[in-house]
């Protein structure tokens, strides 16, 4: 997954994986989902990231992970 966020247009993506992308879903005035063949969502799209989003508190917590043994 990743994050992206274009200053010049206050736009975030997140893309959640490199399938094509077959339809674009107009969620609200501001949030657009790009599906792939199978519906699956490939990419998020947030106009006025800035005003409808708390994007620089973005982080990450994977849940119920257990990281592998280092030796």
């Amino acid at each position: 997954m990743k994050v992206t966020y274009f200053h010049d247009t206050d736009t975030a993506l997140i893309e959640f994986s490199t399938h094509d992308v077959v339809e674009t879903k107009e969620i609200s005035e501001n949030i657009y989902i790009d599906v792939d063949v199978s519906g699956n969502p490939v990419s998020m799209t947030i106009e006025h990231a800035k005003q409808t989003t708390d994007l620089p508190n973005l982080s990450y917590v994977p849940i119920g992970y257990t990281a592998p043994n280092q030796f």
